[in-house]
């Protein structure tokens, strides 16, 4: 097995404008195209909590996660298929919307405190994601630019793993089509591989609890 990928991590808190640390964040970005960020301000109980509402909303019959229906393709719920039998997926199309978030909870008549936790969640993460983006920017020279209105899709995902499909592939090879993906990975369970390009292989990513996985999608490489 490849020894796992040494992932920058970056501290949100320090990566200010001619910092260090906003250096190391550009680095990160223009050599490896991921990284972990900490400092991120999201509680770690909202973290379990969100975890928690996953779980619940996977458990849902199958006819009530179809409710969870395309706004643009691919944005609702993806069912397992025979490209990627292991893996399912909730779609929102805009989690800094509220309308947005309160119409993905009616949907699926997620009870009161999972519609709680999944809000407070798409607001505390859309903060994230605009911090990310102008911290990213301004390690570029671009202090002025603001991602506070672009939208922010936010997928929830599970892979169906049993004892016979451990080491199958949760999903197909892919790069992500955005310009961020904010990653929050679960600290107990591994899985997550990346690209190293110095040697052109994939390699493991330890989860670190806590921090967020951030990479850098197709939009952020143009």
């Amino acid at each position: 097995m490849a020894a796992a990928a040494e992932v920058p991590v970056i501290d949100l808190r320090l990566a200010g404008s001619a910092s260090e640390e906003s250096a190391r964040l550009r680095a990160a970005c223009e050599r490896q195209g991921c990284f972990r960020v900490t400092g991120h301000g999201v509680p770690r109980g909202l973290l379990a909590e969100m975890k928690a509402a996953v779980r619940a909303l996977f458990d849902l019959p199958d006819d009530a996660k179809r409710r969870n229906t395309d706004v643009i393709p691919g944005s609702g719920y993806v069912a397992p298929s025979a490209t990627n039998p292991l893996y399912e997926a909730f779609g929102l199309i805009d989690a800094a919307a509220p309308a947005d978030v309160d119409a993905f909870c009616a949907c699926l008549d997620a009870p009161p405190h999972l519609r709680a936790t999944v809000k407070s969640y798409a607001e505390r993460m859309h903060d994230v994601i605009v911090d990310v983006a102008g911290k990213l920017a301004s390690s570029l020279g671009l202090e002025e630019h603001s991602f506070g209105d672009w939208p922010c899709q936010f997928r929830i995902n599970r892979y169906n793993y049993t004892e016979d499909t451990v080491g199958s592939p949760g999903v197909q090879t892919h790069t992500d089509s955005g310009f961020l993906t904010v990653l929050q990975e679960d600290e107990c369970v591994g899985g997550l591989e990346v690209l190293d390009p110095a040697t052109g292989e994939f390699v493991p990513v330890d989860p670190v609890a806590g921090s967020f996985l951030i990479n850098i999608g197709d939009v952020g490489t143009v």
